[in-house]
């Protein structure tokens, strides 16, 4: 078993299995805390933008479905006719941290797999850096006219307008505790301090109840799409690869959410779990040569210099009700001042 996969066991397992971290776990949520209060009272200062920020953040480690949601939100702004500067830390880069805008022909092992799907997603202004307020900071000197920060709820630097917490819906909160007992970044309470939830949900299963008690609430279905091949682009429908028994990879925070969605999809998948933003040898691959692999879009910008005919990513769409998502929209519109109506889900 992996040490990424043991992580999970222990913080999505009974809280019990934590109990020897249980004193580290409540030194970590002392000095979040701690940190919180000196940026409450002005005793460290945060740098503010001349243009609003919107931050997408969790409060647990990874895989919520924070990136979708935030290009989900980037894409709608846009939309609206203004220029989107998405601000991310970059990570699974050898960037090393240092501020850089992120072209749409970057290496990703340079800049970071998330960094580049935004990149080539819309014609966003994408800066990665450690500092997300200098980051920011550059994005707003490239033109940006609102910046989306990709991450960063717990980077109190950099001032935001709006902030948005999302919460996987299925795995919720785990065993309750804070790293390194459990998957906690900050306390749940910390739900009830953010402008808007997003509640995501991926595959079947049952959703947990999350109900914090100010913030608005929304709900995002995050489903499969088509399959596209990475070398020809060419588009299949997943019931294409039905009984073919395929290989699918996954690097990404709950790999084991990718492989459950194409079985109930009806495809046959081995999986190979990798841990988040990983890549595979290119040399030593996890499946046989040949084979017909099924891969995150996110794993795919890794691998598209060495891709061969049979590898497929499948797309991952974002479904919020209308009603929902206008609400959402209008609330993030007021408070950061801009302009614009109504839902684009096309």
């Amino acid at each position: 078993m992996s040490a990424d996969a043991r992580l999970q066991r222990l913080w999505y397992g009974p809280a019990w299995l934590s109990l020897p971290l249980w004193p580290l776990a409540w030194l970590f949520g002392l000095v979040a805390a701690a940190r919180r209060a000196l940026y409450r009272t002005g005793l460290l200062h945060s740098q503010r933008l001349g243009i609003p920020v919107v931050v997408v953040g969790n409060i647990t480690v990874g895989g919520t479905g924070k990136t979708p949601i935030a290009a989900w939100l980037a894409r709608q702004l846009t939309l609206r006719g203004h220029r989107v500067g998405v601000v991310l830390r970059g990570y699974g880069g050898l960037h090393s941290g240092r501020i850089r805008v992120v072209a749409t022909d970057a290496d990703p092992a340079e800049v970071g797999d998330e960094a580049l799907l935004h990149a080539r997603r819309a014609p966003h202004v994408v800066v990665i850096g450690a500092d997300r307020a200098a980051a920011a900071q550059l994005a707003e000197r490239e033109g940006a006219e609102i910046v989306v920060c990709d991450d960063g709820l717990q980077h109190l630097r950099l001032a935001r307008d709006c902030e948005i917490a999302v919460v996987d819906g299925i795995r919720g909160f785990g065993n309750g505790r804070t790293l390194p007992a459990g998957p906690l970044r900050e306390p749940a309470s910390r739900l009830e301090q953010v402008h808007a939830v997003v509640v995501t949900q991926r595959g079947p299963g049952e959703s947990v109840r999350i109900e914090p008690r100010r913030p608005f609430m929304a709900a995002a279905r995050l489903s499969l799409g088509q399959a596209v091949n990475l070398m020809s682009g060419e588009r299949r429908r997943l019931d294409a690869f039905q009984g073919a028994g395929v290989h699918a990879v996954a690097g990404i925070g709950n790999p084991q959410a990718f492989f459950d969605e194409l079985r109930a999809a009806g495809v046959s998948a081995t999986g190979h779990p990798l841990a988040d933003h990983a890549s595979f040898d290119a040399a030593a691959p996890p499946f046989p040569a040949g084979a017909t692999v099924l891969m995150t879009e996110k794993d795919a910008v890794k691998c598209r210099g060495y891709a061969q005919p049979g590898w497929w990513f499948v797309e991952l769409d974002v479904a919020i009700e209308r009603r929902t998502a206008g609400e959402l929209l209008a609330l993030i519109l007021e408070r950061t001042g801009m302009t614009g109506a109504g839902v684009n889900l096309g």
